[in-house]
Order: C-alpha cells, then sequence, then structure tokens
C-alpha cells in the first residue's frame, strides 16, 4: 500500500526556491521549486513544477514507512551519482498510473522515500530523469 496521496495531503506548505533547507538541491536544468514542510525530526519535500502541479516528492526522516520489495523492482538508476533501484507501486482507482518510489540512506542516520507518478510511461522517463540531478548535502549517500 502506497502513501503517495496521504502524504501529498498532509504536507501542504509554501513554495519555495530551488535550495531548500532540508530538501536536496534540484537540478539546475529544470523550473523546479521545493515546497517544503518540516515536521517533528522529519522533511516532506515537493518539486513543483512551473503549474504547480507535483513532479516528484520526498519524505526524509529517520524510518520510512515505505519498505522495497525486491518483486516490485522495476528501473535500475542513479540519484547524485550513485546506483539505486525504483520499485513499482499502484494507485487505488488509477490502474494506467505510473507509480515508482524508492529509498535512499542518506548516511547521516536519515533515509529518503522519494515517489513520483506519470500518465504514461514516456512522462515517467522524463520524471525518473529530473530525480537523477538531485544533489544531497552528504556526500555519504548510499542506497537500499
Amino acid at each position: 500500500m502506497s502513501i503517495l496521496p496521504v502524504l501529498g495531503l498532509l504536507y501542504a506548505g509554501s513554495v519555495q526556491a530551488q535550495q531548500q533547507d532540508g530538501c536536496p538541491q534540484l537540478p539546475s536544468s529544470t523550473q523546479l521549486v521545493w515546497q517544503h514542510k518540516p515536521a517533528a525530526g522529519s522533511d516532506v519535500c515537493l518539486a513543483l513544477r512551473e503549474d504547480g502541479s507535483e513532479a516528484f516528492g520526498m519524505y526524509i526522516s529517520n524510518k520510512s514507512p515505505f519498505t522495497p520489495k525486491r518483486g516490485d523492482r522495476a528501473e535500475a538508476g542513479t540519484i547524485d551519482g550513485k546506483p539505486m533501484y525504483w520499485y513499482r507501486g499502484e494507485l487505488a482507482g488509477k490502474p494506467d498510473v505510473q507509480v515508482r518510489e524508492t529509498l535512499l540512506d542518506l548516511g547521516d542516520g536519515r533515509v529518503a522515500h522519494i515517489w513520483l507518478q506519470a500518465p504514461t510511461p514516456d512522462k515517467l522517463g522524463e520524471v525518473l530523469g529530473l530525480t537523477q540531478g538531485l544533489r544531497f548535502p552528504s556526500s555519504r549517500l548510499s542506497s537500499k
């Protein structure tokens, strides 16, 4: 069960500049901005397009509600130059939406649960490409 819609609804904050405390650096080649909501021991970061739609989001904390399952493994990729895997997810009532999630160990005791949704496989490829340019402040980033 995915928590994507729940996190999106629970954490509505104000739109912030491309560099936002608590969130990684967005790729400079995009027009994305962070919507950031800090909470007790965690951060929710939503990467928004110019039209206000969500490109992808992440929940950064000491523990994540998402647990990757090998059977759901989809694409291999990189984030911040580190190899990782995306895992298939699903949205109830929207079987055609492409959903991907991953979990990254940030190397400082925290993890980043990153999720995205796309209406088509082509759009999925575009959004996956956007996440490759994320830069986390910790150089000790590792993948799970």
